[in-house]
């Protein structure tokens, strides 16, 4: 039994936030309406999920710890990796691109290296997926480079719950 996934629409806003830091951290309802559904969507993964998981669970990467569902600023991320500032996406086929493209891109501005991939491309090969997920780990990646470019405190980026 899948659970129905809510669609999220975006404004076409002109101006852009000038604080990125300021729009991309949460507090209060919003950020506990947000892990309740991260909590839910642990629950009850896609076909997609629990396969990337079986491989990705337990630090099976090179030792390298994943979380699964896990709240990152201001969007529920399918799976997250803070040591080493990533964050793996996978698009559901009736996903909005524009959605999917404005939560990339705030990510990016605060420094996290986003890796997308369809639910197609992980359920018909997993492996290839991990292969470009272990890849980009093996990238090598300066936090405090990172944290100037954001102007954020990288531990207030990450927001487990695990539940």
């Amino acid at each position: 039994m899948t659970a129905a996934r809510k669609t999220l629409g975006i404004s076409r806003a002109e101006s852009a936030p000038k604080d990125v830091k300021a729009s991309f951290a949460l507090t209060g309802a919003r950020l506990e309406t947000l892990k309740e559904r991260a909590r839910d969507q642990r629950r009850n993964p896609t076909e997609a999920q629990k396969a990337l998981w079986a491989q990705l669970s337990g630090s099976k990467l090179g030792g390298v710890k994943f979380i699964r569902q896990s709240v990152v600023g201001s969007t529920i991320v399918d799976f997250a990796c803070p040591s080493r500032w990533i964050v793996v996406q996978i698009s559901a086929e009736d996903s909005n691109p524009d959605v999917n493209e404005l939560q990339d891109r705030k990510l990016i501005e605060v420094g996290i290296r986003v890796l997308r991939f369809s639910e197609e491309e992980v359920i018909g090969n997993v492996d290839t997926v991990v292969r470009d997920i272990n890849a980009e780990l093996n990238v090598p990646f300066d936090k405090r480079s990172a944290r100037r470019k954001a102007g954020a405190r990288p531990a207030a980026a990450f927001a487990s719950d695990e539940g």
